[in-house]
């Protein structure tokens, strides 16, 4: 963590699936993300029906931590910040997210509340996909409906793999400074 920042870097709220897309276009990025990668185009440009945009000026929230978690966010254009609140009050910045990310993915499983706040770093371009969109579009399309949720699991999987990776080598660390200090006042 950067101290003087408030910054942690996590590999669970850095983008492991951001690959540099072909174009700006909406139906390149959508097809390089894990819930979307198996769709043929056909079904990509269906999806591309649902697709909701919104722009956000600097310094905007596009949510807050603790608002429902109502979809899948993918930068066009611009920065945002994750940032989380802790109880105390002090503010972490997670992750720093620009063109071709996506974030809020966990929202369309289950649409619990967001854990962390969402923030317009720079002006920014922003489609979004919406829980009950989807879920609708899943229930036409079966078959597109369990690549897509086969494609979220894929991230979950993914980030919680890096995440157990990180808290070993936390947890390593925390004993190896216990046994150092230990030997030191011995």
């Amino acid at each position: 963590m950067d101290k003087a920042q408030g910054s942690v870097h996590s590999s669970f709220w850095s983008n492991l699936f951001k690959q540099a897309p072909k174009s700006n276009e909406l139906l390149e990025l959508i097809k390089e993300i894990p819930p979307f990668i198996s769709l043929p185009k056909k079904s990509l440009k269906a999806l591309l029906q649902i697709v909701h945009h919104r722009n956000y000026i600097s310094g905007e929230h596009i949510f807050y931590q603790g608002d429902p978690g109502l979809g899948l966010y993918i930068i066009l254009e611009g920065e945002v910040n994750i940032q989380y609140f802790s109880p105390k009050g002090k503010k972490v910045t997670l992750a720093n997210m620009s063109n071709g990310d996506f974030f809020g993915e966990l929202a369309l499983l289950d649409g619990e509340k967001r854990s962390a706040s969402a923030v317009a770093n720079k002006d920014c371009k922003i489609a979004i996909i919406f829980k009950p969109d989807l879920d609708e579009y899943i229930l036409k399309n079966t078959k597109d409906g369990v690549s897509i949720l086969h494609g979220i699991s894929k991230i979950i999987i993914t980030r919680l793999r890096h995440l157990n990776n990180e808290f070993l080598l936390l947890h390593d660390s925390v004993i190896d400074d216990k046994e150092n200090s230990h030997e030191l006042t011995n």
